[in-house]
């Protein structure tokens, strides 16, 4: 027989009945009835039940075991009594009575408990992470990430696409985040860089003469924490494409995804990719409040500026006569109630706001009537017109936000997602994906007037050349994202591989040809040497299991991550280098004040 196991602890059926067999695993649970021990016994697989009374020459030694020890066992496969048959088990027919124990590793008292669900403080989790994976969902959830990982890779190849690896130490090239500089022994002062992104190595690839390229490839920035993002690494579907228009790209990556989330998302809705919508930037911002819209709530905010416009609500007319400035309306089918209107008041003070208007209609003596504070400072008439505007009736409201749209968009489209939720407008049981496109190439500082790259500065501008010749606000790039249910899943671009036209778009930047040498030389060499069109996208790996676990943050399906100030408190990191390390690469550590 096998050292430690003849089958794993899934494997055992009532066709074993009578067999003799060995199973190791971690003790999950141990019951005593009436003299009679219970071990839940778990592995990887699944669980079994074993069970020992005194009559066992194990008896003594099953005793001592306690929760979370690494045993071994041998033992006689019976049938469980009808009545205690567990059908929720794969081996709930049998239970092994443990003739033989050997204890493989004893465990000190447990910081968390792996058994049950009881909720645990994230430092202790994290500090622990070796037991926390030992719990049940963390185990389907690290499961789901390589079945993932898996069905993308075989997609991928079903597509004729070659997988390649590219270099992990690199130069610094600034792509929107902070880069985690590596010092060179070899070469003291300099310093290589962790890539960001494989961005100018899969663009190089294109030119090299490489068709279709992917790879899972590990990404590193030096992030600000948020629940859907890692402060440190992540893990993402990069791809490129050489002789592709954006509409290529779609087509080739959309089956691609609603087939992962169709082949792990359970029994929900995923829409044929042929019917995701294509929403420019702008209407994404104005309807939605966001680049990355949840649709499966159907809300989508209009302007209502005219009809505020030298009305008798003084702050809003008093806005509307500043320049950039507009009112907006959030519509709330079934939300006509005071108290409703009050809550959501409420929740924009909470987000710095100092409030937001609203109107609701009910019925009043068989009549419609409109209410709140709006409806009566601006009359029946203006409304009226907003009502019918915004497509409401009896029993519905609507509420209202104003300024400079980027000062309150954002607001608006958390309200517009809360309405959503707490109205029960948003579908739960769908993935709602949608394309943005058209996304602008440049922004204004509003205080200093200078122009920057809003978005990806590689992009391909829609127009090329000319485009750039007019104003640099009404330059839109080939730029696209892919929202999910709220979140960013993929990010790309078609590319710009000519360079006289990276350089125009840089210099109106404000980066000179010498900079752009000096960041890209190596990209921008090459695309001298017969570059091919080529473009293509990334999709986050972690965003992806985290929508198909139903989890709200990513640590939850990432094995090894780092708390919220982007610590390891298992491994001690970050950690001071020694005297030693530090003479090596010729620096010194400067103390902070």
């Amino acid at each position: 027989m096998h050292s430690y196991r003849s089958h794993t602890c899934a494997d055992l059926t009532k066709a074993n009945v009578g067999d003799t067999v060995r199973l190791s695993g971690w003790v999950h649970r141990v019951r005593d009835h009436g003299g009679i021990l219970f071990i839940d016994l778990r592995d990887h697989y699944g669980t079994t039940q074993v069970l020992c009374d005194p009559d066992s020459a194990a008896f003594a030694e099953v005793e001592k075991v306690r929760s979370e020890w690494c045993i071994r066992i041998d033992g006689e496969v019976k049938a469980r009594d009808p009545e205690l048959v567990n059908p929720k088990l794969p081996t709930g027919e049998i239970e092994v009575f443990v003739r033989d124990i050997e204890v493989l590793g004893a465990s000190k008292e447990l910081p968390l408990m792996v058994f049950g669900d009881q909720e645990y403080p994230e430092e202790t989790r994290l500090r622990y992470r070796y037991l926390d994976l030992r719990r049940e969902q963390m185990q389907k959830n690290m499961v789901l990430r390589s079945d993932v990982v898996s069905s993308i890779r075989r997609r991928m190849w079903d597509l004729k696409f070659k997988e390649f690896q590219t270099p992990i130490i690199t130069a610094s090239s600034p792509e929107g985040a902070r880069d985690f500089l590596v010092p060179s022994r070899l070469h003291p002062g300099k310093f290589y860089a962790l890539p960001q992104a494989p961005q100018q190595f899969k663009q190089l690839l294109m030119v090299s003469g490489f068709d279709k390229y992917f790879q899972i490839a590990p990404c590193f920035r030096d992030e600000d924490p948020r629940a859907d993002r890692s402060p440190t690494d992540f893990y993402q579907l990069d791809m490129e494409m050489s002789f592709v228009t954006q509409q290529d790209v779609f087509d080739t990556i959309s089956p691609v995804l609603a087939g992962i989330f169709e082949e792990f998302g359970g029994d929900k809705k995923v829409d044929d990719p042929a019917t995701w919508p294509q929403i420019s930037y702008k209407d994404a911002a104005l309807k939605y409040g966001s680049d990355k819209p949840d649709l499966r709530n159907p809300i989508e905010m209009q302007v209502v500026s005219e009809h505020f416009a030298g009305s008798g609500f003084a702050i809003f007319a008093k806005l509307l006569e500043q320049e950039g400035t507009e009112i907006r309306a959030i519509p709330a089918p079934t939300g006509g109630s005071r108290k409703f209107c009050d809550r959501m008041n409420a929740f924009a003070q909470k987000e710095g706001l100092p409030g937001m208007g609203y109107i609701f209609w009910r019925d009043k003596d068989g009549e419609m009537e409109a209410a709140g504070p709006l409806a009566k400072n601006i009359g029946p008439e203006r409304t009226e017109a907003i009502r019918q505007q915004l497509g409401l009736g009896v029993g519905d409201a609507a509420f209202f936000l104003g300024g400079k749209p980027k000062s309150f968009e954002a607001v608006a489209g958390r309200a517009r997602n809360v309405i959503g939720e707490e109205l029960g407008l948003t579908d739960k049981d769908r993935f709602a994906f949608a394309w943005i496109v058209d996304f602008p190439i440049y922004e204004k500082d509003e205080e200093t007037g200078k122009l920057d790259f809003e978005h990806n500065p590689f992009s391909m501008p829609q127009g090329g050349m000319e485009a750039l010749e007019g104003d640099p606000l009404d330059v839109r790039g080939y730029q696209y994202d892919l929202a999910c249910n709220g979140y960013e899943l993929v990010s790309g671009a078609i590319r710009n591989h000519k360079p006289e036209i990276m350089f125009k778009a840089f210099e109106i930047a404000g980066y000179p040809k010498e900079e752009v040498l000096k960041r890209f030389g190596g990209m921008v060499n090459a695309f001298q040497y017969g570059a091919p069109p080529h473009g293509g996208c990334a999709a986050g790996i972690d965003r992806i299991v985290m929508l198909l676990a139903e989890e709200s943050n990513i640590r939850e399906v990432i094995l090894f991550p780092m708390n919220q100030r982007a610590e390891d408190l298992m491994m001690d990191a970050p950690s001071e280098p020694t005297a030693e390390q530090l003479m090596e690469l010729n620096l010194r550590v400067i103390p902070q004040e």
